[in-house]
Order: structure tokens, then sequence, then C-alpha cells
């Protein structure tokens, strides 16, 4: 719904969306929320305000939120811009030394601390961290050598936790200290990152904000879009390749949360502003829920 829709509804239709949200407040009031921030949502400015303000009135109404944010095309600029050029391995980047110094500079020194203060502006607690600060995150080099890309082998949530209780939300960066004895920072992919943080924190729900309205059947058509998908099916909507490309890691990525505990896991469209708020507070519902 468009700021105009919302304009022109009548009293005893804004009755009625109110009305159906008094449930699903009662429902998360309390609960972890863990969302995982990027995409368009993270580019556009119109969309970053809407995350924003979706962000900080469930931290207002009693929900513990926590977002997961990673910065892809922050990163690609600023190497651009200091003349630093990519190598990539079977279309995957490869991070060495210099790079990653220029990663840990974008994604805690820069994004991290954006994120925080319009969050802070619009009335929200947030505090910044990375998953370096209190060893919240672990990490080992991946099997494939990208230099410092790594997979986490552990998360510490005892800060986030910590947070939550005292009514703050964390903004976590996805930069990763070594296991004990390794001194060296590691750059994580922000999704699986945020499926382990919600695993660990025994969340309710795991959110991906993506640049896509969800599984379709057909990847062209809007209208095939699947609005659940039992865990079970997963292996099948793959072989079939209705599951396939980018998707598929957001979907291990879900897989991971379920596997872990995480009761619901969703991909929603984060170019619809407020679809975080939709997701959580009415009957419609938006994008696809994997439970």
């Amino acid at each position: 719904m468009t700021t105009t829709e919302m304009q022109e509804l009548t009293t005893e239709q804004w009755s009625e969306v109110l009305v159906q949200s008094l449930p699903y407040f009662k429902q998360w009031c309390g609960k972890v929320v863990v969302v995982k921030y990027g995409g368009n949502a993270m580019l556009n400015e119109e969309l970053k305000e809407a995350v924003m303000d979706d962000i900080v009135l469930l931290s207002t109404i009693g929900i513990k939120v926590v977002l997961v944010h990673g910065g892809g095309p922050e990163i690609n600029h600023m190497l651009e811009r200091v003349g630093k050029e990519s190598k990539f391995i079977d279309g995957l980047r490869y991070t060495d030394a210099e790079t990653m110094e220029i990663v840990q500079m974008v994604l805690t020194g820069k994004l991290n601390k954006d994120i925080v203060g319009i969050l802070l502006h619009k009335g929200g607690k947030a505090v910044g961290l990375s998953g370096v600060d209190a060893g919240l995150l672990r990490a080992v080099k991946t099997e494939k050598d990208l230099g410092f890309v790594g997979d986490v082998t552990e998360v510490n949530p005892e800060i986030l936790i910590s947070l939550l209780d005292k009514g703050f939300i964390p903004v976590v960066s996805t930069v990763a200290l070594g296991e004990d004895g390794d001194n060296a920072r590691y750059n994580i992919n922000a999704d699986t990152a945020a499926a382990k943080i919600a695993v660990a924190l025994h969340a309710e729900k795991f959110v991906q904000l993506t640049n896509v309205a969800g599984i379709l059947r057909n990847i062209d058509d809007p209208s095939t879009l699947i609005k659940r998908i039992e865990r079970t099916a997963i292996g099948s909507l793959k072989a079939t390749g209705v599951i396939g490309g980018g998707m598929i890691p957001k979907i291990d990525c879900c897989e991971t949360a379920l596997k872990g505990g995480v009761p619901r896991t969703h991909i929603i469209d984060g170019r619809v502003p407020h679809s975080l708020l939709i997701e959580m507070f009415s009957d419609r519902g938006i994008g696809t829920m994997i439970y």
C-alpha cells in the first residue's frame, strides 16, 4: 500500500487495519526476530527510510529485533574509488588482505554507523557492532580459497541478548574474527551469518529482505508466487528448477535456520515499502514463508 493509498483510507478502513493488526502485536511482543537487510532496500533512500521506520515500530511495541546487514555494492564502489582491481575465482570475489581492510572499513566503519544513525534519528535505541565485537562471530577460511572470506563456525550471542533485554536494536555487520589462535578478520556472507544468529538467539522468525517478490513457479510471472513452502518440499523444487540460481543460497540459509529450530523463515520483497510490517501484522502476508 502506497502512502497516497493510506491517506485515502476511510476511518472505518483504518479501524479494520488496526483491529486486524492487534493479535499480531500480541503474538510477537517479546519475541526475537532477525532481519537480514540488503538489496534495493539498502540502496534506495525511500525504501531505506521505510525499513528503518518498520524496525523502530517493531522495537517500540516490544519485539526484539536484530538487524544484520551486508554491503556488497558499497564495497565495490569503494574498491573502484581507491583503484583496487577485483579478482574473481569461479565468479566469486577473492578477498586479499588489502581488500579485507576496505571491507571492514566500509561495513563496520561507514554502513553500520549510517544505519544506526538513521534508527536513532527515528527514535530507536540502536547499537552498532560487528561480528568481531565480544567474539560474536567466529569463522574459518572457506574451503575454496577466496582469501579472507570465511564460514561461521561459532556464534556467541551473549552481547546480543544483553542488548535486546535492555531494549536496544543491535545492528550487526558481518565481519568475523578467526578462531582461537587466528587473529585474522573474515568477510562473511550476510544471509548465512543472519541465519546462524537467528539459530543462536532461538529467534521466532528469520526474514530476508530481497529484490524479488519471493519464490515464483515462473520467474517471469509474479502471479505464480508460492506463498508457503514446507521444508520437506525444498528438494523437489530445486530438482525441478523452481528454486535455482541466486535463490538457492537464500533458501539454504532458510534451511539452516529451520534445522536450528527457528519456526518460520521468510523471503520478502524489500522493494515494497513497509513489506516488513505487512508480513508481521497483516493477514495478507508478503513473499514466501518456508516453515
